[in-house]
């Protein structure tokens, strides 16, 4: 019985078993006056081994090797043919299949080509013991003359791959960064060494995790080649020219052959660090067409559906309304303002709600944006708001196109009692009483004496001239402290800075409304606000530098978030669009942070 349960296992094990025959170059390039390996190895035993016919070589063997192991009841076979080639002629030349029987079935290798090229100046050496015999079973022993190592960069490649090279301004640019390694490299771990920073574009960027990297199938340059995704970018341009895109710089660790095998034919490996780079890469953008743009034209480019929606359109006394301005579609949806509706003086409107719901995948942005407006009315009586226009360019039919809302009538019915029309005249001045029409004239007088005693010899007199006298010492003690005060050179800069930034933080709220000024004055009030109060130069103003000096001086760490996120909205603003809101609430958190600082701070 026992005997029977075990055949049943081994068919099954043979059943199941996965054969696997396949032929291992050990290079795919090599000079004419140099020789390779090719291994034809299998998983399970086979019968009538054919090798293919070497078209183009001169082969010597074969060397064969057999190893046959069981660890933890499970068995492990492997049988290997290696042929060691010599090129005949310069060329390319595909080494066919070979063919083997297992188990009744006949399997083959799939073929491959090799390229000879010019003779090398270090050719494989010569063996320095005995000639080598490749049906010794101590073949591979005896040939254990170095290889020359090859290049591993040869098969290690990092392309940046951009959709579009010639786009218009504002028009989505995706990037995709992908690593390539060939069948025959091998690389243990790799990271980012110097990342790209995108200059003059509005980005996105997504880095693959490595957890989350999938190794994929892939060609290069007609070969056959495994790839990783690395990270991808959608880019908006925000200027016309010759745009840069700064490299991705990688460095790997990457298992070499060293040129020897041991006596079962294998290779010794060691690792070497290397890196890898896309190179600069450049996109010309095209500059907005002026002809046809038209006036209502903000910025917007891509194609859009526009819509100017009320809420109730007829009002009772008390009541208010919303106008909601909204754009969809897709396009650059955040990178531009909706435009503003035009009301009467009757209707009160107050500033708008913006509401962003947009996506970005690797196409552009999409969604919709919208600005929800209040408006409240003042007096009775119908009241038109104007229709409005949004513009935007279409970079796929290369023209501008305008969407024109409907106009929108307002009727207030009603007004509550006692409410004062919008519309009417100013009420008269107060009249003022009978009684106050003139002041009460005063009687009162302030007399002085006609006659005067003689100024010398007077309290005066010697009150001026002992007074210089007294006032020595205060001069003394002042040019004292003047001179103490001009030798403390680091007080002096402190002082000077917080000089500069009480100037540019006043600076900055002069310029609420315009975008740049306003953003360097607070970001130049911000830098000046950090040189005064941790005594640093401007060299020592990097980011994690300020981060450590402010919570070591027992900073909050909350604080120090905000200044941080406040130094990243002035960085961004330049880039992008900003409303008067966010410049105020901008202004305002800078002046809150600071504030929060100079009592947290400890010198």
């Amino acid at each position: 019985m026992r005997k029977y349960i075990l055949l049943l296992l081994l068919s099954l094990q043979g059943l199941y078993a996965q054969v696997e025959f396949k032929a291992t170059p050990s290079r795919t390039k090599v000079g004419i006056n140099e020789r390779l390996r090719v291994e034809f190895s299998m998983n399970e035993d086979g019968d009538n081994f054919s090798p293919p016919t070497f078209a183009g070589f001169a082969a010597s063997g074969p060397g064969q090797m057999i190893s046959n192991s069981w660890v933890n009841g499970k068995r492990s076979f492997s049988k290997s043919y290696t042929y060691v080639l010599q090129p005949k002629a310069k060329g390319t030349f595909t080494v066919g299949q070979a063919t083997i029987e297992i188990g009744g079935v006949t399997y083959k290798t799939s073929p491959f080509k090799i390229t000879v090229g010019d003779a090398v100046a270090n050719p494989n050496p010569q063996p320095q013991t005995r000639p080598y015999n490749p049906y010794s079973p101590y073949g591979q022993q005896q040939q254990q003359e170095p290889e020359p190592e090859t290049d591993p960069q040869d098969g290690i490649h990092i392309v940046a791959e951009v959709s579009n090279n010639n786009p218009y301004v504002n028009q989505p640019v995706n990037v995709v960064y992908k690593l390539y390694v060939s069948n025959t490299t091998s690389v243990s771990s790799f990271f980012e060494k110097e990342s790209p920073k995108y200059n003059d574009f509005w980005s996105q960027i997504e880095i693959v995790d490595g957890k989350q990297m999938k190794v994929q199938q892939g060609t290069y340059k007609g070969q056959p080649y495994r790839y990783v995704l690395l990270r991808k970018a959608v880019l908006y341009p925000q200027k016309d020219g010759r745009l840069e895109l700064e490299p991705l710089v990688i460095e790997l660790n990457v298992e070499v052959p060293t040129g020897r095998r041991d006596i079962f034919g294998r290779s010794f490996t060691t690792t070497k660090k290397m890196s890898v780079t896309t190179g600069k890469k450049y996109i010309n953008v095209k500059a907005l067409p002026e002809a046809g743009k038209p006036e209502s034209f903000r910025g917007a480019v891509g194609n859009f559906d526009f819509k100017v929606t009320p809420g109730k359109t007829t009002l009772k006394g008390g009541e208010s309304t919303q106008l909601t301005v909204s754009v969809s579609g897709k396009g650059n949806l955040k990178l531009f303002t909706l435009p503003k509706p035009v009301v009467p003086a009757a209707l009160e409107m107050y500033d708008p709600e913006h509401k962003e719901d947009v996506k970005t995948p690797l196409t552009g942005m999409n969604g919709s944006i919208s600005d929800v407006y209040t408006i409240v009315p003042n007096n009775k009586g119908k009241y038109p708001i104007k229709a409005m226009e949004f513009s935007w360019f279409d970079p796929i039919a290369k023209k501008y196109k305008t969407a024109v809302s409907d106009e929108v009538m307002i009727n207030v019915t009603t007004m509550p009692e006692g409410s004062v029309a919008a519309n009417q005249p100013q009420s008269a001045k107060k009249k003022p009483e009978p009684g106050e029409t003139f002041r009460f004239i005063n009687l009162g007088t302030s007399l002085k004496a006609t006659g005067r005693d003689d100024f010398f010899g007077s309290t005066l007199f010697y009150a001026l001239l002992f007074i210089p006298f007294l006032l020595i010492p205060v001069i003394v003690l002042l040019k004292k402290k003047k001179e103490a005060y001009d030798s403390d050179v680091t007080g002096n800069k402190i002082r000077q800075n917080n000089k500069l930034a009480r100037k540019f933080l006043g600076e900055a709220k002069k310029q609420l409304g315009s975008k740049e000024p306003f953003y360097l004055a607070l970001e130049k009030a911000l830098h000046n606000f950090l040189k005064a109060k941790l005594n640093i130069e401007t060299s020592e103003l990097s980011r994690e530098n300020i981060r450590e000096l402010l919570l070591s001086r027992k900073a909050d760490p909350d604080t120090v978030n905000n200044f941080s996120l406040i130094m990243d909205n002035c960085e961004f603003a330049r880039y992008a669009p900003s409303s008067g809101t966010a410049m105020q609430q901008d202004y305002d958190s800078a002046v809150s942070v600071i504030t929060a600082l100079e009592k947290q701070i400890r010198l």
